[in-house]
């Protein structure tokens, strides 16, 4: 019975991780279309300036704001143990609290919040995709360094993680944006060979070609 009720949360969480990834690409994907119109709007609007003498000004653009923690921070230094004896519904409310803000587009608050998730919570189920998230708030933001640092933090903590995979190519990805282009390519091999069928296998693969394309 008891082994029963662990493979029925584990099931739980995986589809939890999975839907979290869903709703993280579809919000990604509808900032990308945002943008797009935006950039279109404010060159309709600038031929429109120019074809009536200014009148018509560009649309004004819009982009989040980077968060300015310290990488130290970020990564949380949390105590071993203390998630032990911590109530569920709290750290599910909190976790929420955190990821309402990543899918809203708040990417300052969503790392302030999973931030402090990772430090108050350091051993609980959800710790592992906070992590990822955190990454993830930082990486959206070009905030490269800390989010490196995040994803690090995870694969050194939770290595046997569902996030292991994605987290190690997020860090395959920062490490690149950093111009660290040879350990990237090393990385993102690594992800090929140590996660492979898997989509963040698949995501390596691609991003390695590209990278040898231009390198």
């Amino acid at each position: 019975m008891v082994n029963q009720m662990q493979q029925l949360q584990e099931q739980v969480r995986q589809q939890q991780g999975r839907i979290e990834e869903l709703q993280h690409q579809l919000q990604q994907l509808e900032d990308k279309n945002k943008a797009q119109y935006v950039d279109l709007d404010s060159r309709i609007g600038r031929l429109e300036g120019g074809n009536a003498g200014g009148a018509a000004g560009a649309a004004p653009t819009t982009s989040a704001a980077a968060p300015t923690t310290s990488s130290s921070a970020a990564a949380g230094n949390p105590t071993q143990g203390q998630g032990s004896n911590a109530d569920p519904a709290s750290v599910q409310a909190a976790y929420d609290v955190a990821f309402k803000a990543l899918r809203g587009g708040d990417y300052a608050a969503a790392s302030r919040d999973f931030r402090s998730f990772v430090q108050q919570y350091p051993n609980e189920s959800l710790t592992p995709n906070a992590y990822y998230w955190l990454g993830e708030s930082y990486y959206v933001t070009m905030n490269y360094p800390v989010a490196l640092e995040a994803f690090q933090q995870l694969l050194k903590q939770f290595p046997q993680s569902e996030k292991a995979p994605d987290a190690l190519l997020k860090v395959g990805y920062s490490q690149y944006e950093l111009k660290q282009v040879d350990a990237a390519k090393a990385t993102l091999t690594e992800v090929g060979a140590k996660y492979p069928g898997t989509n963040a296998a698949n995501l390596a693969k691609e991003r390695l070609q590209r990278i040898q394309s231009v390198n």
